[in-house]
């Protein structure tokens, strides 16, 4: 068992090929350097090939795995379906799905806007399954694969002022169980990943006064780090969840308990 970059490297993923949306910083990152420190080809996506993406790509790449990135739109079905396509001509097969992509457009719904309701559902809940019908072909031609969804917390209780992110989060739990259901027979797991108060670059935008707020809600009085949700992503992924499928696991440090 070797350490790298101070990560225990078990070789989890190796030989197995991931593709990971909205992948380019924060939890996405995350889970991808997860992913390659344990072995995995990443293949990753974002809107557009940024100095984000750029840097992204060159930190994976220094791994030794083979890490490409995708500037695609994932709540474009015509784009997903192109990525899918150009991802397997890349690297030959798709292993490991993480559905990531998301926004928030946070309101009170009497002063929501009907496009921000449209956009946080097209992005967050129709990109999953953009991707998932994608990729689903390949995964039933290799019989196996894994399919993350990340769904939130606010997905399974709700969260006022977040009535558009909570329906696209809950309804990523409905397709998960769906999903599940469907792809089983074909050795296809289809899992979701439900963060709490995760620190990332939209969490820093709030206040000092709200984040405690926040973390004294929070039983294990922390927020969470990227990396605690891309361990439960890693264990989705690998053969340690084969009998694991349909099911949500909460990262959130007991907030929703």
């Amino acid at each position: 068992m070797a350490r790298t970059n101070n990560i225990i490297k078990m070789n989890l993923l190796k030989g197995k090929t991931a593709l990971i949306t909205g992948a380019a910083r924060g939890i996405g990152k995350a889970i991808a350097m997860k992913f390659a420190s344990e072995g995995a080809n990443v293949a990753f996506s974002d809107l557009s090939y940024d100095e984000n993406m750029v840097a992204t790509e060159a930190e994976l790449n220094a791994l030794g795995i083979k890490a490409i990135g995708y500037a695609s739109n994932a709540a474009s079905f015509e784009d997903s379906e192109k990525l899918i396509e150009t991802v397997v001509a890349d690297f030959e097969r798709i292993d490991i799905l993480v559905n990531n992509a998301g926004i928030t457009r946070d309101n009170l719904l009497m002063r929501m806007k009907e496009q921000d309701w449209d956009m946080v559902l097209t992005v967050n809940l129709k990109s999953a399954f953009n991707l998932t019908k994608a990729v689903q072909r390949i995964m039933m031609k290799q019989r196996s694969g894994s399919i993350i969804n990340m769904s939130s917390v606010v997905g399974v209780s709700g969260n006022a002022g977040q009535s558009n992110y909570s329906a696209s989060k809950a309804g990523m739990i409905g397709f998960t169980k769906s999903i599940a259901q469907e792809l089983g027979s074909r050795n296809i797991r289809c899992n979701a990943i439900a963060p709490g108060f995760i620190e990332t670059d939209m969490t820093h935008k709030l206040s000092e006064e709200v984040r405690e707020t926040w973390i004294q809600s929070i039983p294990l009085r922390r927020s969470g780090k990227p990396d605690d949700v891309a361990d439960v992503a890693t264990f989705l992924a690998s053969e340690l969840s084969s009998y694991v499928s349909g099911q949500v696991i909460n990262v959130c440090g007991g907030m929703d308990t």
